[in-house]
């Protein structure tokens, strides 16, 4: 049974979300595999689930991860082997100073969509996660990014909101609920960090 399908089999009241999930995980390895980056954001909970994905990204979840050879041959070996491979990812949560300077001085609604006009590339992707999927600061960031050539993929609770609306990979879990909502996010976005993570670290 593969991670996707345990995911179905531990969580039956997401099979409706199935192909959504699916496409996230696609789109997060055609990102990977081209050079790009993974931008996260949220509010609340939800920033607390972007901080969530990026470490999740960043270093090991599953599995050992082997770091780059040409890096690794630079590198006291003692250093080397101390690191673990690392998926680009990027929380606009955590920056405290950009966020709260273009809150004050322009405007809460745009902040986060000021980071991915300013960080995000063609190929990478944005993940914004809203509870409601109406989070108009969320909901800014996708415009952006999709303007910029960056996919998104939302993660919502039912419905998906506005969001889902202009998401390339749109997983509305069944609930609307905030913290139901937020119980079925971490379930889906673990089965795509390990998801990925099979797919380009499984031969290590």
């Amino acid at each position: 049974m593969n991670i996707l399908e345990e995911l179905q089999s531990r969580y039956p009241q997401l099979g409706g979300c199935r192909d959504e999930i699916a496409k996230a995980r696609d789109l997060l390895l055609a990102c990977y595999r081209n050079g790009g980056q993974v931008l996260v954001c949220g509010n609340g909970g939800s920033a607390a689930d972007a901080e969530h994905i990026v470490g999740e990204l960043l270093k090991k979840f599953k599995r050992h991860r082997d770091i780059d050879a040409s890096v690794a041959a630079k590198l006291p070996p003692e250093l080397a082997a101390k690191l673990e491979g690392a998926l680009s990812a990027v929380s606009l949560v955590s920056m405290c100073g950009i966020l709260t300077a273009f809150a004050n001085d322009v405007a809460w609604e745009t902040a986060f969509a000021q980071q991915v006009y300013g960080l995000g590339r063609a190929g990478d992707v944005l993940i914004a996660l809203s509870t409601s999927g109406n989070s108009a600061n969320c909901v800014n960031a996708a415009l952006v990014a999709r303007a910029k050539g960056l996919k998104v993929i939302a993660l919502t609770g039912a419905g998906g909101g506005r969001l889902g609306a202009v998401a390339d990979a749109a997983v509305a879990v069944p609930e609307t609920e905030t913290y139901k909502v937020q119980e079925l996010h971490l379930p889906v976005y673990h089965a795509l960090c390990a998801s990925v993570e099979e797919a380009l670290f499984g031969t290590n």
